[in-house]
């Protein structure tokens, strides 16, 4: 992750807005500026070749947190790189110096890609994840763990992990496809043992 810090010049605060100074909560201010930032920084983000992921605003009294995540837009294991992340960091902070709807708070930036707690709430996102262990909880209230096994446009199939007595070798049921319109939460679950000392049948008695 980057970590860059802005200043509010002299200048800057004798045009600052009211909106430095407003009595509205923070938590409403922070929503307000994040998502006019997210359109903002798009365009500089997408200079990259990358997804604008998301942005978040921290407000603290008069400084600001401002976290960007940005990802790949295609496939691939491998993640965003340290290079890029510190190259994209300059534009977004060069972006941000000349930002005319700015107030004139000074800032943190933060710039990161997304980590492996993310929800998984787009396809390029499960298709990143394929072959890891995943929680799935449906929009019926059913809820899954298994085998991401494979993600196209508009499903993913999965290898549900069936209950089994504590202490014994994790077994795998058949293979479902679920639709992404039934799905309402997705995550990735960490795993301490590796993929192939698990067994998918078998007597476990």
């Amino acid at each position: 992750m980057a970590v860059r810090s802005g200043k509010q010049t002299t200048a800057e605060r004798q045009k600052a807005p009211a909106y430095g100074r407003s009595e509205t909560p923070a938590h409403l201010n922070a929503a307000a500026e994040a998502q006019r930032l997210r359109d903002f920084l798009r365009p500089t983000v997408e200079q990259h070749k990358l997804i604008l992921e998301d942005v978040e605003v921290r407000i603290a009294g008069s400084h600001r947190t401002l976290h960007v995540v940005v990802d790949l837009p295609d496939d691939g294991a491998e993640g965003v790189s340290l290079d890029t992340i510190s190259e994209v960091s300059q534009s977004v902070s060069n972006a941000l110096d000349n930002d005319p709807g700015d107030d004139g708070r000074p800032y943190n930036l933060e710039v990161s890609s997304p980590g492996v707690s993310r929800p998984l709430t787009e396809p390029r996102h499960w298709r990143r994840n394929v072959g890891r262990l995943v929680d799935v909880k449906l929009v019926d209230g059913e809820v899954l763990e298994g085998r991401l096994i494979a993600a196209e446009e508009q499903s993913i199939s999965l290898t549900p992990l069936l209950t089994v007595k504590k202490g014994t070798k994790p077994k795998f049921g058949e293979d479902r496809e679920i639709p992404y319109d039934q799905i309402r939460k997705g995550t990735v679950q960490v795993e301490f043992t590796h993929a192939d000392a698990e067994e998918s049948g078998g007597d476990n008695d």
